[in-house]
């Protein structure tokens, strides 16, 4: 019965070569745990808030691929022609039930299936990951669209080989996992191996701290071909001592900073727009202080990231360094090329019919 706590990873640099691993595809969705006894479905989040209502088109298609009684440990994901898409995955997270209604038209989430807790009367949280991929493979109706069974493979170089093409589209990395493992809630014992790269941005702003002491994040920029300077991202986690550093650092570079800077009209009107550009009012937080202080768009930063969704960084980005040698204007998003994985068709047949 839920709820069911995860099974969870830690970071790791490169794909390990440990004997008896299993490695799988990282997908960049929603991690979630599908209960199913009889007609009753319930979606659970890793978070332990129920997902149900935000996927109802999950309902039927997971019905008729699942066992009667059944315990699945997944991901929730929406697949386009180009790849996953984590913007309008988290754009279906919504409070007014019309709106969930019509984006489950619209753009409906698939499922992917990588492990099995319970089959029937049968707990298999004791039994090693071997046994629950086999009896997985056997349980699910992989026919239907839009369910899915995640590929799995014993051998490193295969592994590798995802994690150097799996970069674009979606794709996080890779999973490795002891095949001899039970299943552990909570428990931090499988390893994923995350892209991570790196890519010289303008920096353009920043945000002070939430406790009002020095630097928060920097407000990170790129050109695109038209030589207009998009908001990518910010590069934050700085210790207390480089907050602080950081405000005498860039303090020369807010002088006269709004006089021609591209994103003067954002600033100016501080919190009142959305999209691309800094300032607008946090999606999940409308209490989140999202207000900015310009920089003149002078300093190169090169900044650690994992991948890019929609033209902007999946997750914040990591300081490595100030690059006083590098013109900001070569600072483009040439840079972040990503190709799709020929896997995503394989795999999911609505990036094909997409």
């Amino acid at each position: 019965m839920p709820p069911v706590k995860p099974m969870l990873a830690k970071a790791v640099h490169e794909v390990p070569r440990i004997p008896g691993l299993s490695y799988e595809p990282k997908w960049d969705g929603f991690r979630c745990i599908v209960f199913r006894d009889g007609d009753e479905l319930e979606l659970g989040s890793r978070n332990d808030r129920p997902l149900t209502r935000y996927f109802p088109e999950l309902i039927d298609v997971l019905v008729e691929a699942l066992p009667d009684r059944c315990v699945v440990d997944g991901e929730i994901v929406v697949v386009t022609g180009s790849g996953l898409d984590f913007d309008t995955l988290q754009n279906r997270v919504h409070p007014a039930a019309s709106r969930v209604k019509k984006l489950a038209a619209e753009t409906p989430a698939s499922f992917v299936a990588f492990d099995l807790l319970a089959l029937g009367d049968r707990d298999l949280t004791a039994e090693p990951f071997t046994e629950r991929r086999r009896a997985l493979e056997g349980a699910l109706d992989r026919d239907l669209e839009r369910v899915h069974l995640t590929p799995v493979t014993e051998d490193a170089d295969v592994a590798v080989d995802w994690f150097e093409r799996f970069e674009g589209a979606g794709f996080d990395g890779v999973m490795a996992k002891p095949k001899d493992q039970p299943y552990q809630q909570d428990k931090r014992v499988m390893w994923k191996v995350k892209h991570e790269r790196t890519a010289d941005c303008v920096v353009a702003g920043f945000r002070t701290h939430k406790d009002g002491e020095g630097v928060g994040s920097l407000l990170l920029g790129l050109f695109d071909d038209d030589g207009t300077l998009h908001h990518v991202g910010v590069a934050s986690s700085f210790t207390a001592a480089r907050r602080k550093g950081l405000v005498e650092e860039l303090a020369p570079l807010r002088e006269r900073a709004l006089e021609d800077h591209p994103w003067r009209e954002w600033a100016e009107a501080q919190a009142h727009e959305t999209g691309r550009m800094p300032g607008g009012q946090s999606r999940w937080n409308a209490q989140k202080d999202l207000s900015w202080e310009p920089l003149r768009p002078e300093l190169v930063a090169e900044v650690k990231y994992e991948h890019v969704l929609g033209g902007r960084f999946r997750h914040g980005g990591r300081l490595v360094r100030f690059r006083p040698d590098r013109d900001p204007g070569s600072c483009t998003y040439a840079q972040l090329e990503e190709i799709a994985p020929a896997e995503l068709a394989t795999l999911f047949t609505e990036a094909r019919d997409g």
